[in-house]
């Protein structure tokens, strides 16, 4: 059993059909979980009702709320949701709230010690408190930690240097195909192909690993010495949120594992694909399909 924690922002999806409890971080432990693993949540909600909510949620999904903070004079993070035709998701995200304040405390610099695999992203370095508690927390893990880098490039909570920050700290980083054409323009790389680009990533940044997702077209993982790409399984989408961090639990959990990169992206790839046919981020996975997850089959 691995101890797997994500860190950033926990917020409620305000959606169509009502409010989801959302946020990489959260999303990425839950699946984590589900896999068998020890998980964390490491963020900051209000002291008002949705941070009670929030709470409450975490709790049904029988996720750890220790490592939650509650800030008295912030409130509980939302974001307004809307889902197209396609099942894509477009986000307006409330600023100045819970997790833009996020501090590193004794109890977090324990948990840090303890992780195996730490997912962050740059939406919650939007703010510079929220940056540097990230920062320091990344800073306190092991050496041999897997540290994963999900970029998260929601306009305007991104810069030049929060990103070159965020890689130097990473081991992995996970990008989609529309950020990957971002960060070759952000980085003037020259590449014909993702694979070109991928490397160049790779050796620019030192990674050990570049996944780039391609949605419901599978993914790519390039790591120094060889390409794996996986077309992705079909499923009738329902929405896509939440998918993406349930790829990055697959992905942490059999790398942890060290399979070959053709069993990380087949495991990883199922499991995003299953999430995108639910409504929600966390939804309930029935119990054969994480047997399939977990071997890798």
């Amino acid at each position: 059993m691995y101890t797997i924690v994500g860190i950033g922002e926990l917020l409620w999806d305000r959606l169509p059909e009502g409010k989801q409890l959302g946020g990489a971080p959260a999303n990425f432990a839950y699946h984590a979980s589900l896999l068998g693993n020890q998980v964390g949540v490491l963020s900051r909600v209000g002291g008002d009702q949705l941070g009670d909510r929030a709470l409450a949620r975490l709790r049904e999904l029988q996720l750890p709320v220790e490592f939650i903070q509650t800030d008295e004079t912030h409130a509980t993070g939302t974001v307004a949701v809307q889902i197209d035709a396609s099942g894509q998701a477009d986000f307006i995200i409330t600023e100045a709230v819970a997790w833009d304040y996020l501090e590193f405390t004794p109890q977090w610099r324990t948990i840090a010690a303890r992780a195996d695999a730490i997912c962050f992203g740059s939406l919650a370095q939007r703010s510079a408190v929220s940056r540097q508690t990230i920062r320091r927390f990344l800073e306190a893990t092991r050496t041999d930690a897997l540290r994963i880098f999900d970029i998260n490039l929601r306009p305007p909570f991104f810069t030049r240097e929060i990103i070159l920050e965020s890689f130097a700290l990473a081991r992995l980083a996970k990008i989609n195909h529309h950020e990957l054409a971002q960060l070759a323009r952000m980085f003037e790389l020259c590449g014909a192909t993702e694979t070109e680009l991928a490397r160049q990533l790779l050796f620019e940044f030192a990674l050990e690993l570049v996944c780039i997702t391609r949605g419901n077209r599978g993914s790519l993982l390039v790591s120094r010495s060889e390409a794996v790409e996986h077309t992705g399984f079909a499923v009738d989408v329902v929405d896509t949120i939440g998918a993406g961090d349930a790829f990055t639990a697959a992905l942490a959990f059999h790398y942890l594992n060290r399979a070959p990169l053709a069993v990380i992206n087949r495991a990883a790839n199922l499991m995003g694909a299953t999430v995108a046919g639910h409504t929600g981020a966390t939804p309930a996975i029935a119990r054969d399909i994480l047997e399939r997850v977990i071997s890798g089959h």
